[in-house]
């Protein structure tokens, strides 16, 4: 059996990868589900208990008993948030066996705590606990009358929160990638900190000599290094792209693939000139008049940024084209 861990108590925690299903399932100590019985809870997965849906597939929230996992009636018990894993999705049975492995072996506030599994015929199915204030993305992208803009300070907050979690991985003694780093994995509690959840494409950072690990490309476009994507090599720097791409999600409000805007306005890469012309608005409020830019010196700078932003292919941050074989979700 695997133990587990403790962070505070163990600061060289490492997880072993199991090599068989049954090894994982049985390690996991984790609490086995009917389909029975998540089907009661879910009101037989009924369209009206849909939290929403992603690479792994459809998410369910349900006011539960807590020890019968019958529906009950809100307030009244607790709530679980069941995941059904889409067969026709990019994701299959082995992120789902991967999800159970690493969040089986080990209970930490930095990860979404996974109460159970169903695995049964083709069902497939992980149940976790539920965040109150939902993912980073609600707020950025899908704000209304229950989702708001969180305030300047929560934002920072949340941002420092995230890095801490994948540096934890990262400082692991066996590293691990996360490997699927964006907005809608970064869950909130009550207090705006922050979860990472959906654990179904990490994989153990390289060992020895080994400079990366191969892997299948996976992921959602937008997110994925550019490195990664061209020849499959997966460290740890791929993960800091991905939060360099979260951090400027939240900065600029922006979604890093928006098919809705302007063509030349699709990627995130046109932040890059929104760099520079802050760098330009910060050197016209320099304390020193004689460090502040001529207007004739703006003009040219503001001509060039127009220039660009729309030719995109004379800035460095170019699109990256999606190719045919990667197995990505937009």
């Amino acid at each position: 059996m695997i133990t587990i861990l403790n962070w505070n108590k163990d600061p060289n925690w490492s997880f072993r990868t199991p090599r068989s299903d049954g090894e994982i399932l049985q390690s996991s100590n984790l609490k086995t589900f009917t389909s029975s019985e998540l089907k009661a809870a879910t009101k037989n997965f009924s369209p009206d208990t849909v939290l929403g849906a992603g690479g792994f597939g459809s998410v369910f929230k349900r006011w539960t008993d807590e020890h019968s996992l019958t529906a009950t009636k809100p307030s009244t018990s607790i709530v679980i948030v069941v995941k059904r894993l889409n067969q026709k999705g990019f994701q299959g049975h082995k992120e789902w066996l991967a999800e159970i492995n690493y969040l089986g072996q080990l209970h930490h506030p930095n990860f979404v705590k996974l109460i159970g599994y169903c695995l049964e015929d083709e069902n497939r199915l992980l149940v976790y606990e539920f965040m109150a204030r939902a993912s980073m993305e609600n707020h950025f992208f899908r704000r209304g009358l229950y989702f708001l803009l969180l305030p300047w300070g929560i934002q920072m907050k949340v941002a420092l929160s995230a890095a801490k979690r994948l540096a934890f991985l990262h400082s692991a003694k066996t590293q691990v990638i996360y490997c699927y780093f964006k907005t809608s994995n970064i869950l909130l509690d009550l207090n705006y900190n922050t979860k990472l959840s959906d654990f179904g494409l990490v994989r153990d950072g390289p060992t020895g000599d080994r400079s990366h690990v191969f892997t299948r490309v996976m992921g959602t476009y937008g997110y994925a290094a550019p490195e990664y994507l061209t020849t499959g090599h997966l460290t740890d720097k791929s993960d800091i792209y991905s939060f360099g791409v979260v951090l400027l999600e939240m900065l600029s409000s922006r979604r890093a693939i928006d098919k809705n805007r302007p063509s030349e306005e699709h990627n995130l890469y046109s932040m890059n000139l929104a760099q520079k012309a802050a760098n330009l608005g910060l050197q016209c409020l320099a304390t020193k008049p004689k460090l502040r830019p001529s207007m004739d010196e703006v003009k040219s700078t503001q001509k060039e940024h127009h220039v660009n932003a729309h030719n995109p292919s004379n800035d460095k941050l170019t699109a990256y084209q999606k190719p045919s074989t990667l197995r990505l979700s937009v």
